[in-house]
């Protein structure tokens, strides 16, 4: 058992190459996220153009996409619309969930009195005494 620990504690035979293998690696795995996160930026567009299936992604020639220093593609509309006008029979309508504004808050207005019918105000009387207890 002292010979593992032993062996866990001593340095590499070849720590450079282990370095390089490393570096390697972390460039590769740096290339796949890279990757994903273009298709991932694609498939929003798309979803906001209103394609109906993201299997026409595989349309899009990925290597030609350019990420932002963000994280974004700049010209995803433009790809997208470029892909709608060569292949329209990939698209359906646009969703407009995506573009649907949030409706503006504003506080419940009472009703006067005098804006409502006798019948009406009869009613909302009947109601606030069976509230009240009255």
């Amino acid at each position: 058992m002292t010979d593992e620990i032993e062996r866990e504690d001593a340095p590499p035979d070849d720590w450079q190459a282990r370095a390089e293998a490393a570096e390697k690696a972390l460039d590769q795995m740096r290339h796949e996220h890279l990757e994903k996160l273009k298709r991932v930026e694609l498939k929003i567009e798309a979803v906001r153009a209103g394609m109906v299936d993201l299997d026409g992604l595989k349309l899009v020639d990925f290597d030609r996409v350019v990420l932002a220093d963000d994280g974004s593609v700049p010209d995803a509309a433009a790809v997208m619309a470029r892909l709608k006008r060569d292949k329209p029979w990939l698209f359906g309508a646009a969703s407009s969930s995506s573009t649907a504004a949030v409706p503006r808050a504003e506080p419940a207005r009472a009703r006067h009195a005098r804006d409502l019918s006798e019948d009406e105000w009869r009613a909302a009387r009947a109601e606030l005494l069976r509230r009240s207890g009255g």
